[in-house]
């Protein structure tokens, strides 16, 4: 053994400098998506979408028709014209009062009858805002049968479950768009590395499809928390995105922040039946093989974790030991 070139000696503080390769999809946030309905149901009159098409913000999706419209806004004029004749009897009867030629009662009757007419027209002109119409400009020359349902930002159209004559439920999804502009990244990280891991560092990542193609991001929220799978989520803007969809998949490679940690050379280290191994000098040619776990590698050092009970290490040619210990079966 003594002319097998072995060496021995005690782990080493080394500071380690290492990456980490994880995984995780493009996706679009919350508010750059949109699920658009009719608010009163309606039957669809027209619409000429197809998934993939780019719309403008207040483009029209689709024209409505439906009873229900013209009722709304004959509800709503009928109301109008009402309200201006209690507020007729108002101003008269609180005249009236005020000289007390009328009883406090009749008043107070025509000005609670007025006062909810006008949470009526309120109600009404609301409902008529939700549907499109502008109760502002509505008159008995503008009734209409039909209401459009408007995108409510500009992106691209994904999901289109609608066709001609079909009747729309308030509660249906007509349609689903995206707006692209804000695109992220998110990687699922293990909960051993994302300690070392902080808000904006970089990151460089490709797709399968291109891995050559890098991209570089920029992490800018960690999930603090830890899920089921002992993970955790890490979110990150791209630097620069122009070919790239939501849902794609994604491979990054991730710089971790350097850290001192207990580390012995390469050569140090076996792999014996999917486990490391140390070999703990205890005499003279007498070696133990201690079980590690091993971490990143750096400058031909790798990182070391559990109880070492040899104060000393075979530190060169630990691989020369193994061969000699498993062709003489011999357990330490």
């Amino acid at each position: 053994m003594k002319n097998a070139g072995i060496e021995t000696g005690a782990p080493e503080e080394k500071e380690m400098h290492s990456t980490i390769r994880v995984n995780g999809t493009i996706e679009v946030p919350p508010a750059n998506i949109a699920s658009v309905s009719a608010p009163l149901g309606g039957y669809i009159k027209k619409t000429a979408l197809i998934p993939g098409q780019k719309v403008n913000k207040g483009s029209v999706l689709a024209t409505l028709e439906d009873q229900q419209y013209i009722q709304l806004q004959q509800d709503y004029l009928t109301a109008q014209s009402r309200l201006a004749f209690l507020e007729a009897d108002y101003t008269r009867q609180k005249g009236l009062n005020e000289t007390k030629a009328t009883s406090d009662k009749i008043f107070q009757e025509v000005a609670s009858n007025f006062q909810s007419q006008k949470v009526l027209l309120r109600s009404l002109a609301e409902k008529l805002r939700l549907i499109g119409i502008n109760p502002e400009t509505l008159n008995e020359n503008t009734i209409s049968r039909t209401v459009h349902l408007y995108a409510p930002f500009s992106g691209y159209i994904t999901r289109v479950n609608v066709n001609m004559g079909k009747y729309a439920g308030p509660t249906d999804v007509l349609f689903e768009l995206i707006n692209p502009d804000d695109l992220h990244l998110t990687l699922t990280v293990f909960e051993n590395d994302a300690s070392r891991l902080s808000v904006g560092q970089k990151i460089t990542c490709s797709t399968n499809s291109h891995p050559g193609e890098k991209y570089s991001a920029t992490i800018v929220f960690i999930t603090p928390s830890i899920g089921e799978e002992r993970s955790t989520e890490v979110h990150c803007d791209f630097d620069n995105r122009s070919k790239l969809l939501p849902g794609t998949y994604m491979n990054a490679t991730i710089e971790l922040t350097n850290a001192r940690l207990r580390a012995v050379p390469d050569d140090a280290v076996v792999k014996w039946q999917n486990r490391y191994y140390l070999f703990g000098v205890e005499g003279s040619d007498r070696f133990r093989m201690i079980p590690v776990d091993v971490s990143e590698s750096s400058d031909g050092y790798t990182a070391i974790q559990g109880a070492l009970p040899a104060t000393r290490i075979v530190t060169k040619n630990a691989y020369t030991i193994l061969m000699k210990m498993k062709n003489s079966g011999e357990e330490e």
